[in-house]
């Protein structure tokens, strides 16, 4: 077989594997999202909440770093295999027990009025 011919047809394989994959994940998508739908329809228990600890990592123009603990906040979660309505999946909000929230004083070295 010809180095070309050979190419060619690597090429096509990978584009079409590619395409496969992409059909497949769009499946999945959309698949999970009907049936989150269809549970939130029905009220069959398709949202969840999880309890995050909160903390904030304020960087201060000193160059230290302040640590504040803001108490515990309750987030909104879909109980689905991903990410829908702007939430995250609870299976995975579950494990991220911690929520930091990184606020930066500015730069020492640039100040900045406004």
């Amino acid at each position: 077989m010809p180095a070309a011919a050979y190419n060619s047809t690597l090429v096509s394989d990978v584009k079409r594997g590619l395409i496969s994959a992409l059909v497949l994940a769009a499946l999945v998508y959309f698949a999970d999202l009907g049936w989150l739908a269809y549970r939130a329809g029905r009220n069959q228990n398709a949202f969840g909440s999880v309890t995050l600890d909160t903390y904030y990592t304020v960087k201060l123009k000193n160059g230290k770093t302040e640590f504040d603990y803001a108490g515990p906040q309750t987030v909104e979660c879909v109980r689905s295999l991903m990410p829908h309505y702007g939430d995250k999946p609870c299976w995975y909000a579950s494990r991220k027990k911690d929520q930091q929230i990184t606020i930066d004083s500015g730069d020492p070295n640039n100040p900045h009025v406004f």
